[in-house]
Formats: structure tokens, sequence, C-alpha cells
């Protein structure tokens, strides 16, 4: 099968970057991975890096809110899924997403950007929902190398650490080129070179995809994310990467115009106008919250009133809905008890119908467990009826003041390389 056009991609030919915008939907919180890198829980306004997005959609609110960045930039080409987690997550999110894109909009190319762990299972659904383009995020082919980047992987219900977990990512993503290749899908790898880790190392990953067929080899400079392992590497600057990609240039064609592109991003790759359709993007994300696969919010409370107990100290958890445009509270659930190894797993469980927990605090590895499954931790403060109007009314869950200072309280500059398509 031959690859599909990819002259309408900018991602993919810098030559249609002036003229052929991009539109991604931000359906896909939760994360199969952990990375040295990154960090999904909290947006800016101002920065502009993978893993950030002003909302999370449903599919539906997605395909409503593509119709209306397209009536006002009818220069976007394609939509892609990028974020803010990983479109494999959650599986059926984003083949119900594809599913609405072929059918409403088909003239749209269709794009996913991912770390590629779960994507075998699901090749041959891609190819019939029409997949056009894919990129995935290779930061090395030596498990020893990948569990310094990877710190966790989630294989279903297997959490794996170390190389163990770095040889289950790396196996899948060689399977995932393949498998793309063969059936005629455009794949880019994005690299992030991080220095002191994998820089000298990206060569090898160049030589690896490309036997593999990959189309087109990205290597995206780290940058520096404050609340990260990684925050105190400095990125590399631009002479280095420029020697980087020339090195690997004789095993791959190298892209040199990537904008490091949020998980909402929109239009043009020189232009971004996700900043002026935020507005849009909240009301759509707004629209009708309790039809959602998602309707309701936890939130950790001392006495009812107030976003004020810190997750791990609740024996229970407040879960609020709507009723009639207003916030309603629905039930009490119990935290699992302290004491078992799979205590947050369990809550996660739990929580499955809820899109968000607010709480005055969480620990790293409930918020982990957390929001892989795809429910949003916020660590914040202050009365439950503004956390709840945020969520459901404003879908600017980042402007919650937060419990405590940190990333929460302000932009940070840095960012992961995972979701750019």
């Amino acid at each position: 099968m031959e690859t599909r056009d990819t002259s309408a991609h900018p991602c993919f030919n810098s030559g249609t970057a002036n003229g052929c915008g991009r539109l991604h939907l931000p359906v896909a919180p939760g994360c199969t991975i952990t990375c040295n890198y990154c960090d999904r829980r909290f947006d800016c306004p101002n920065e502009t890096r993978p893993g950030v997005a002003s909302s999370v959609l449903t599919p539906r609110r997605a395909l409503d809110y593509a119709h209306r960045v397209l009536d006002l930039e009818p220069r976007i080409r394609v939509a892609g899924i990028a974020g803010p987690g990983d479109p494999f997550a959650q599986p059926e999110r984003t083949l119900e997403t594809l599913e609405l894109l072929r059918r409403e909009l088909p003239q749209l190319l269709v794009c996913l950007a991912s770390n590629g762990l779960g994507v075998p299972d699901y090749l041959d659904r891609l190819a019939r929902l029409g997949l056009t383009h894919m990129t995935l995020t290779v930061n090395s082919v030596d498990p020893a190398i990948g569990a310094r980047i990877h710190t966790r992987v989630r294989d279903g219900e297997r959490t794996l650490t170390g190389e163990a977990g770095a040889g289950i990512l790396l196996e899948r993503q060689m399977r995932a080129i393949e498998g793309l290749k063969a059936r005629g899908i455009a794949v880019k790898v994005n690299t992030i070179v991080i220095p002191g880790v994998n820089a000298e190392h990206v060569r090898e990953v160049a030589q690896t995809v490309s036997r593999l067929g990959a189309d087109l080899h990205n290597l995206v400079p780290l940058w520096p994310t404050e609340g990260t392992p990684f925050v105190h590497l400095s990125e590399p600057d631009p002479g280095e990467m420029e020697a980087r990609r020339r090195e690997c240039e004789g095993w791959m064609a190298q892209m040199r115009h990537c904008r490091r592109c949020r998980a909402d991003a929109a239009g043009l790759l020189a232009e971004d106008r996700s900043g002026e359709f935020a507005g849009v993007l909240r009301a759509c994300a707004g629209t009708d919250p309790a039809s959602g696969d998602r309707p309701y919010v936890a939130v950790a409370t001392r006495e009812g009133r107030l976003i004020n107990l810190h997750l791990g100290q609740a024996g229970s958890l407040q879960i609020w809905g709507t009723s009639g445009g207003s916030p309603a509270l629905v039930e009490e659930r119990n935290v699992p008890a302290r004491g078992r190894g799979d205590r947050w797993h369990r809550l996660a469980r739990t929580l499955s119908d809820c899109r968000a927990v607010l709480a005055g605090g969480a620990g790293d590895v409930p918020q982990r467990e957390l929001e892989e499954r795809g429910t949003t931790v916020h660590v914040v403060s202050g009365l439950i009826e503004d956390g709840l109007h945020k969520v459901y009314e404003a879908g600017d869950v980042g402007r919650l003041k937060p419990r405590t200072g940190g990333v929460a309280a302000g932009c940070s500059s840095g960012g992961g390389g995972e979701g750019c398509c």
C-alpha cells in the first residue's frame, strides 16, 4: 500500500506550513507513561509546549469545536489529537473522535501523536478510520537509556519500571512504526534531545527508525519544566541542535520547523491562534457537562464548603455534578483505606466517572495514578462552588488558585516533546 499524500500537512511538509493550518483537539487527558521532562498538570495561556491545553473535550464536543474553528480559520487542513496526555490511554475517546471527524469533516487529514505504547493493538482500526499521519515520540532505542527518561510504563493493569518498562515501550514503538507503514500511514518520529542522557544516542534512533520505514525525524530540544526531574538540565542551544540534525540527516530527513505546539494548538505553525480561540474551546468544554463520559468532580473538603483537605488525609470525597445548570452534590464516596499498595489505583477506578479532583494537597503518586486514567488532580484552595464553576462553566481550571506555590502559580518555560503532530 502506498503512503498517503502528506503535502497538506504542515508538520510533515515545510513547504505547506505558511498556507495550511492544523487543529489539535485535546480529548486525551490521561497518559500511559511517566517521563522525566513532562508535566501535564498545569496550564498557562503564555506557555507553548506539548502537554498544555486550556480545556479537555469529549469527542462530540471536540467535533463542535472543530466546526467552530474551521469557520474562523478556513486554512486548517489537518485535525490532530496530541494530548494533553496520550491518545491511547483512553483509546475509545480517540477512536470515537476519529470516527466523527471522518464522517462529518472528511476533507481534513487526520493525525495522532503518541508515545506508541498502545498503538499496535489499534493499527487496523486506525487505518479503517482514515488516519493519514502519526507522530511517535521515540527517545531511545536502548532500554538502559530509556529507563533514565521514562520512569514508569503502564501496560494495561501492569506498571513496569526501569529497563523492563523501557524495553516494553521500545518493542511497541518498533511494532507501531512497522504496522503504520504497512498500512500506508505517514510516520514522523520525535526525539527529545536531553543533554547527558540521550544526546549522544540520537543517531542510533535515526538509524533504527529509518530501517523501519519512518518518513521524517524531528529532534526536539529539551525544554526544562518546573516540577520535573529534568528541570536542572540545560536546553540544547541552536548550534548543538543543528549539529545533531546534520549527524542524523544521513539516515533520516530532518524537520527544522517544529514549533513545539500545545495540545490545543490551532492555526498556522507560525501564526498559532490557540490563545484567540481559547474562549471557543472553553465554551465547547462547558456545553452540557452532565452529558459527558466523565460528568462529575470529586472534592476533598473538611466541612463541605471549602476545598481544604489533602487527598491523602481524606476518608471520603464529595462527588459533584450539575442539575439545571447549577452545581449539585450527588453523593459521598469513600477513599480506599491506607495500608495497601494499590490504594490510588483503586481510587482511580472509583473515580472513573470524574473528570477532576479538587483537593487542598496531593502527593505525586496519587496525582500520577489518577491522571493516567483520565482524572485530573488540581491542588487548589477556595470555595467549592468557585472551583466547580471553573471546571464546568469557565472551562479554565488552570486559573484556580493553587493551594501552595510552585508551577501552578505562574508560567513555566518548559515542556516535553510528546504531543506535536
